[in-house]
């Protein structure tokens, strides 16, 4: 188990650095749209390739911080019934739903959209905007955003089965200390 558990540190690792780095996309959206604003005000102007420039940012803020998410335990959670049972119980159910929803998701996800990751890499394709920006580099986020959010599901289901074992803590965002 304490090698699951270095897998899970890793993978845990692997998505603050992501979010680290997001958090420069997050700046950087803001100041386009700013920008863009300004031009757009004070100038006139305006380009579909500034406004595409948004939406690839927001998009990969979304799709990169997803792991991140649910590491952190911010994911959308229905805790209705959950919360009346046992922690032991929650922790089951918390197992079910990554294995019978989130893992399967996440691999449907990844595989319906790899073709079209490979087909707008391979012809350059571009936005159908006038000036609009190539596709590719949004279209590769959805295949690496849902891997990231596919290995937090696993780092996940690890720390849960740990904890079920008495072999860790409880991974609960409430008993975890977080960056």
């Amino acid at each position: 188990m304490r090698g699951l558990l270095k897998v899970c540190a890793a993978i845990d690792a692997l998505n603050v650095g992501v979010n680290y780095f997001a958090r420069w996309l997050v700046l950087a959206a803001i100041l386009l749209s700013a920008g863009n604003a300004i031009v757009r005000k004070v100038f006139n102007y305006s380009a579909n390739s500034l406004l595409e420039g948004q939406w690839y940012l927001f998009s990969g803020v979304f799709l990169l911080c997803a792991g991140y998410t649910l590491l952190r335990g911010e994911h959308v959670r229905i805790d209705i019934l959950a919360s009346r049972f046992s922690r032991r119980t929650q922790v089951v159910i918390d197992i079910l739903g990554t294995l019978f929803f989130l893992l399967p998701f996440t691999a449907a996800a990844i595989w319906l959209s790899w073709p079209q990751v490979v087909s707008k890499v391979l012809s350059g394709e571009v936005s159908s905007s006038a000036g609009g920006l190539p596709l590719w580099p949004a279209w590769i986020l959805i295949p690496i955003g849902f891997s990231l959010l596919g290995l937090q599901g696993i780092s996940e289901i690890i720390k849960r089965l740990a904890f079920l074992s008495g072999n860790g803590p409880d991974p609960s965002p409430a008993h975890v200390a977080h960056n």
